[in-house]
């Protein structure tokens, strides 16, 4: 790609991405377009027309052809519309049936296995103190609104979200038989439930610091939080056992749990259990209530258009057997040796990142020490699994049932697998991600890093590449997801995955500061109509400053160096052409900063692009040397 050197100057990612920003589309049922969603087209038409193929060659054995019946049933539409509302009546009837919350309390833990709403969020995953072992989380449910800062009384959307909402819950309780009156009290409980729950949840910003997710609470203290109804009971209902601990993750919620869980509210409750279930539920009866059911999402992201019926067959299918899906994509079109190639290209990344921590400046020799020890304990985990769990066995399709009927039983037997890891050992190699998924991810309490096959070709690897270009795409995501192993969350962890202090005093309070400078260098800049939450946005921020920096590094090392064609093709991934709704809904519950500002703000922190394209003092791209932020 030919770009030129004065149109760097004034704006890196215009200056590469202007041309392709001018005639891109996005399309109708999405609300962006660009490198990680380009990528993510492809694959779907190439997935799909596999799976036509599938359904017309009946060859599809095992799992994956559980998954293909799966598909053939979900885009049955003809058959969803005789059927109706009639699959979700048994449903509702349960709930509706219900009196107090004493009469909840019998059920409560039948309808969490079964997927229904639920006053608190129950997972298993790592305990975070002794990461070895799955230990029991409890959490608040989520809003109507995308996030609690939403419901702030200068936020202009507030009222017009939720109108939004009302319009679609109307039309969606009507649509499975509740008269007018009815569905308009069934909202209107809805909104003043959801309502209890907001001063007392954590917002996105709040949640993005994991050391404040960790409140251990023993089994008598958490089923003290209220006496309206018994929690220890549910908990023994879902994980058949009395746990010495339960890890709370937002303790101001259960704080407040006895004046919401009343008796004087219980009317408000039920009324917004049916409207998330009818919401929740709803899309897998007819194609008019699917459509119907996307609207209030459609609004916040800018999306015109629902998905055509057989991308939305694909993708519950896909839903429901990402890892089955996954392992058929990665074998068939990732292999054996480029898994094996860019496994290596992860063991590189890791020498050359433990290169530049045992030479760091900043830190004391105890804490260096530290952070290579965690660093060689990484687990690396590339393009697919070697097997697929044996869950998705025990997943099979009733074709004599309707869709719904068929989701719910998974729900139960994906419900009941998740909490019967409880106080077993955590499966550190187990892929919690689909392998035909354009993405990445760190997991600080099992310190790994994943890297599924779908991400792993052009713009960000290709053999077409040069190394160049290769380490500014793939090089870069994965020394950033390395770098997730020291951001301002990773750093909490040790290498076990354990939240555990392993830094001195001093280097604590330096890496403190210069998380800090980051949090700075992004905050309030104005986008999209809004500003960028610098402290949202600061772990993510961190990971690309350290991603970028190393990357660069082992780029230097090859003997076809280009790093002009490094920079370019960093910012090429990163381009994006979104709504303005999208943007802003980004700019509020995104933990990542637009992607325009990762292209531009990341690459002014190193020496090498002043010096590749000749910026100086008074050009926009400049940015003073004691203002640039180096971490990693």
């Amino acid at each position: 790609m030919t770009v030129k050197q004065e149109q760097i100057k004034d704006d890196l990612y215009k200056a590469v991405n202007g041309e392709w920003i001018k005639t891109a589309k996005i399309p109708a049922d999405k609300p962006a377009t660009g490198g990680f969603n380009d990528l993510v087209d492809e694959i779907d038409q190439l997935m799909m027309n596999d799976f036509d193929g599938f359904v017309e060659q009946k060859s599809a054995t095992g799992a994956l052809g559980q998954s293909v019946k799966l598909y053939q049933l979900a885009a049955d539409f003809n058959r969803r519309e005789n059927e109706g509302s009639a699959p979700l009546k048994s449903v509702l009837s349960r709930i509706e049936s219900l009196t107090s919350f004493v009469d909840y309390q019998n059920n409560w833990a039948d309808f969490i296995l079964s997927g229904l709403p639920s006053p608190i969020s129950f997972d298993i995953d790592a305990d975070m103190k002794n990461a070895t072992m799955n230990a029991l989380f409890a959490a608040a449910p989520g809003l109507i609104l995308p996030d609690k800062t939403y419901y702030e009384s200068d936020n202009p959307q507030k009222e017009s979200l939720l109108q939004v909402y009302r319009s679609m819950m109307e039309k969606l309780l009507q649509g499975v038989g509740y008269d007018a009156t009815k569905a308009t009290e069934i909202i209107d409980q809805a909104v003043a439930f959801d309502a209890l729950l907001v001063p007392n949840v954590k917002s996105a910003e709040e949640s993005a610091d994991y050391s404040k997710m960790y409140n251990p609470q023993t089994f008598t203290e958490f089923t003290a939080h209220t006496q309206a109804i018994d929690l220890g009971i549910v908990v023994k209902g879902i994980i058949s056992a009395e746990p010495e601990k339960i890890i709370v993750t937002e303790p101001k919620y259960f704080e407040a749990i006895s004046d919401i869980l009343t008796a004087s509210h219980f009317a408000e409750f039920k009324g917004w259990m049916i409207a998330k279930t009818v919401s929740g539920l709803a899309g897998y009866l007819t194609d008019e209530l699917r459509g119907i059911g996307g609207e209030y999402s459609r609004t916040l992201s800018g999306s015109q258009e629902p998905m055509n019926q057989r991308k939305y067959a694909y993708y519950l299918a896909k839903g429901e057997f990402d890892q089955v899906v996954g392992d058929y994509y990665g074998r068939k079109y990732f292999g054996e040796t480029a898994k094996n190639d860019v496994h290596q290209m992860v063991e590189k990344m890791i020498s050359v990142y433990q290169s530049r921590l045992t030479n760091n400046t900043w830190l004391s020799p105890a804490t260096r020490e530290k952070a290579v020890l965690k660093l060689s304990k990484l687990g690396i985990q590339v393009g697919y699994p070697d097997k697929v769990d044996s869950l998705y066995d025990r997943l099979m399709v009733d074709e004599t049932k309707p869709l719904l009927t068929n989701l719910l039983a998974f729900t139960k037997i994906e419900t009941e697998d998740v909490f019967s890891r409880w106080n077993q050992p955590v499966e550190r190699d187990r892929w919690e991600m689909s392998a035909a998924t354009v993405n990445a991810y760190y997991h600080p309490f099992k310190n790994i890093i994943v890297f599924p096959a779908a991400i792993l070709q052009a713009p960000f690897y290709s053999i077409k590449q040069s190394s160049s270009e290769n380490y500014g795409g793939i090089g870069a995501v994965i020394a950033h997801e390395i770098s997730h192993a020291f951001d301002n969350n990773g750093s909490l962890f040790d290498e076990y995955g354990n939240l555990n202090n392993w830094w001195t005093k001093e280097d604590s309070n330096q890496f403190k500061n210069k998380a800090q400078q980051m949090i700075d260098q992004f905050d309030g800049i104005e986008f999209a109509g809004q500003k960028v939450n610098g402290k949202l946005t600061v772990s993510e921020n961190i990971a690309d400053a350290g991603g970028l920096s190393c990357a660069l590094e082992a780029a230097k090392a090859e003997s076809d160096v280009d790093i002009a064609a490094f920079f370019v093709n960093w910012t090429t991934i990163w381009r994006m052409k979104a709504t303005e709704q999208y943007m802003q809904l980004l700019l509020s519950v995104d933990v990542h900063a637009p992607a325009k500002l990762r292209a531009n703000i990341q690459v002014k922190n190193l020496d090498e692009f002043y010096s590749t394209f000749n910026v100086k003092s008074g050009d926009a791209m400049f940015l003073a040397e004691d203002q640039r932020v180096k971490i990693w």
